[in-house]
């Protein structure tokens, strides 16, 4: 109850590609101080895209849907960024916003709710749901879309049960705990100002469902999956590490890289060895600061040594990141390799046919 958690979570091989530009929170609490209630969010460009995403927390309670409605409009208003080259959230290609926004269902009574969630007779109930009014209402909102809510309300249950609350205040039950999204709008044609044909960006949902196996909460979990289908801005990567130019010489690996005339690279820039099945940036074998290693450099091709001595003689694959102290991002990823055995490498030249190191 004291703050709130984003993670993102991605495919190694997508890395180079996703950049993070910024991360941000809105605290909203307790006078704007505290961060029980709010938003937080990460700015990142994927594929050349501008996506937000946004986990919010807003006033319960069922008087406080002004409050609400207040507080979801300063959070979108305190996400833009005047000073860095990042454009306003509501010009960015895609925004996910979800959380417990603590919409609640207006007018019907506890019995009738109850009986309509038992019969699984939901339209009534959609009718009177708050965020779904407001939509009706708001402009900016009904820029934002939902699935359909087919499954029952989230809120409140009994702690370590499906039951919703029985305690003496009887919360009526609400779907609290939402998944929106907003696709950037194109320009329309006109007779005189015809569109130029743009990029391929589109969301598709695939599911909107709770999870009511789930009960460590008196809220049940709910879920979005999408499919996204974009024609990709950037298709090379800012660095391109050569796998087959990694040779070994003595206790040190040797790797070659490129990097694109554009690419302003940073003497805090390092380059981490991994094991395939990494989850984290910070799970590396070992690294080295670019610049300290730096063994040769010419036109945009540059090498650098990691001491692999130190590293166990292991089946498992590998592989090389680049991360760019300046986007403070992956930037270019090797393919998967294998180290051979150093005492392999000690009896003789590896076979020229198999680049491996």
């Amino acid at each position: 109850m004291q703050g709130l958690l984003l993670l993102i979570f991605a495919k190694y091989q997508h890395l180079p590609f996703i950049q993070i530009l910024s991360t941000k929170s809105t605290p909203t609490g307790l006078f704007g101080y505290w961060g029980n209630k709010g938003g937080v969010n990460i700015f990142l460009k994927f594929y050349g895209y501008y996506v937000s995403i946004i986990n919010c927390h807003l006033p319960p309670h069922m008087a406080n849907n002004d409050q609400r409605l207040e507080h979801f409009d300063r959070i979108l208003e305190m996400q833009n960024f005047e000073a860095q080259d990042i454009p306003n959230i509501l010009d960015h290609d895609l925004v996910l916003w979800f959380g417990d926004m603590n919409f609640r269902i207006e007018d019907f009574g506890l019995h009738f709710v109850r009986e309509s969630i038992k019969n699984q007779c939901y339209s009534d109930l959609w009718e009177k749901d708050q965020l779904s009014i407001a939509k009706r209402h708001d402009p900016l909102l009904r820029e934002f879309q939902e699935g359909p809510l087919l499954f029952p309300p989230t809120y409140k249950f009994d702690k370590n049960s499906n039951n919703y609350d029985t305690s003496e205040k009887k919360r009526k039950p609400a779907w609290t705990d939402r998944i929106l999204w907003r696709l950037k709008r194109q320009p329309q044609a006109t007779i005189h100002t015809p569109t130029l044909s743009a990029p391929h960006f589109t969301l598709f949902l695939r599911s909107y469902v709770s999870h009511m196996l789930y009960s460590i909460s008196d809220h049940k979990p709910v879920t979005s999956t999408f499919d996204l289908e974009l024609k990709p801005l950037v298709s090379a990567p800012l660095i391109t590490l050569l796998p087959e130019s990694l040779c070994t010489e003595e206790s040190d690996l040797l790797i070659s890289y490129s990097l694109t005339a554009d690419f302003l690279s940073s003497p805090w820039d390092w380059i981490g060895l991994y094991k395939v099945g990494l989850r984290h940036i910070n799970d590396y074998v070992s690294y080295v600061w670019v610049r300290d290693n730096q063994v040769s450099f010419s036109d945009g091709l540059n090498q650098v040594y990691i001491d692999i001595s130190d590293i166990p003689e292991t089946e498992d694959q590998f592989l090389l990141f680049y991360y760019s102290n300046n986007l403070h991002s992956v930037v270019g990823i090797s393919k998967p390799f294998k180290i051979q055995p150093r005492s392999f490498l000690a009896e003789g030249p590896l076979d020229e046919a198999q680049p491996q190191i």
